[in-house]
């Protein structure tokens, strides 16, 4: 009988087991334990990001559902949802990304270029944990006299105890980071500038009844303390997941290094090997039949979308890392009306994080004893990864 314990450290440590079990044995599986139901097969998973009306975000998107009631994006259903998105979707347009990418590869030039000298480093907290807030930070306009407060503070709010839930100081550490966004909401406020938030705080939101209105500086911050950890996160995994998938398959990296044109799709195999968010939840919001099991109205479904991935039925060999594999609809950033939006910037940014990377340290191995865990029932990514590396003259 398959056990499925999200909070569990050997479920944090390797979860792909436990998923494969959940596929072939339980599908639709109930934790009475934790009080959710989790699907775990691929179909099932798109249906349950497709179906908004049976499977809500309102009421949290963890199992524990601490941040319901936050003004986040991501809480939001339609139709309240549409209207919110296509403000912030403002600052996701295929321009304004593509205006980025400078940035973000001398960004990532300059974090590198200060450890070519080292034969070993750290590549979450040398690299990949700085790279996205400096992005998303120049992305919002937040200037630079926040920012180191904000990489402080961010680093805090990762911090999770034993079961992976958050820490006493990380939840202080969130209601700063906040307080500190409200600060410059209403800084911006005060003297509008040409920059994000003066665009934000200046576009009407359409209400349901077809009135309009303008956000408040809590909903404002919300959209930014959403976009600054989320954001940030993702990337900060994504990478260091990578990294592991390039270090077990060395002939996938030197084909890479060889070929950088084949960065793109190997970005998007790193999303599907180990993705950084493992599962999305809902609450159901009527008694809802997946395959022969009805799961009843108001209860917790997580749609682990980690499994999805895996699953044989959708990817022929799921646990090898292949650069050359077709993947035609990826749920490793959500899907539908809940797809990330800073999706297309994530990519951007772990692209570029390979080439610069890459081209410098064309050969490495990870110091295993180094490595530690960062511990997020819903999150997968490593606090520590310290490489041993040789350098080589960046072309």
């Amino acid at each position: 009988m398959v056990e499925y314990d999200p909070f569990a450290w050997e479920t944090a440590h390797n979860p792909y087991p436990v998923y494969r079990q959940l596929r072939d044995e339980a599908p639709v599986y109930h934790s009475e334990r934790h009080s959710f139901w989790a699907l775990s097969r691929y179909d099932d998973v798109i249906a349950g990001h497709l179906n908004t009306d049976d499977f809500s975000s309102a009421e949290g998107v963890t199992i524990e559902g601490m941040e319901k009631g936050a003004p986040f994006l991501i809480l939001k259903d339609p139709p309240e949802h549409a209207a919110h998105r296509r403000i912030v979707g403002r600052l996701f347009t295929p321009r304004r990304i593509a205006q980025l990418e400078p940035f973000i590869r001398q960004t990532a030039a300059d974090m590198l270029d200060a450890l070519r000298d080292a034969d070993r480093f750290d590549v979450v907290e040398d690299f990949s944990f700085r790279l996205p807030l400096d992005v998303i930070s120049e992305l919002i306009g937040i200037p630079l006299s926040y920012r180191e407060s904000i990489h402080q503070l961010s680093d805090r709010i990762k911090d999770r105890n034993e079961t992976g839930r958050m820490s006493e100081d990380a939840m202080n550490a969130a209601l700063e980071l906040a307080v500190l966004l409200t600060e410059l909401v209403r800084e911006r406020r005060a003297s509008p500038g040409d920059d994000v938030i003066t665009l934000l705080m200046n576009t009407p939101v359409e209400e349901e009844d077809g009135s309009t209105r303008m956000l408040t500086d809590d909903e404002l911050a919300g959209r930014f303390l959403e976009l600054a950890f989320a954001g940030h996160e993702t990337v900060a995994s994504l990478i260091p997941n990578g990294v592991v998938a390039l270090t077990w398959f060395p002939d996938a990296r030197r084909e890479l290094v060889a070929d950088p044109s084949l960065m793109a799709n190997a970005v998007e195999e790193m999303l599907r090997w180990d993705p950084p968010s493992h599962y999305q939840g809902r609450t159901t919001t009527r008694a809802v039949r997946v395959r022969d099991t009805v799961i009843p109205a108001g209860q917790r479904v997580i749609l682990v979308t980690a499994a999805a991935v895996h699953d044989e039925r959708q990817y022929p060999d799921p646990d090898t890392f292949d650069i050359h594999r077709d993947i035609d609809r990826h749920v490793s950033f959500g899907f539908g009306r809940h797809l990330c939006l800073g999706a297309s910037l994530a990519r951007l940014e772990t692209r570029v994080a390979f080439e610069e990377l890459l081209k410098r340290f064309p050969d490495f191995s990870i110091d295993e004893t180094g490595v530690e865990r960062h511990i997020n029932i819903n999150v997968r990514g490593l606090s520590k990864l310290p490489l041993i590396v040789e350098s080589r003259a960046a072309v």
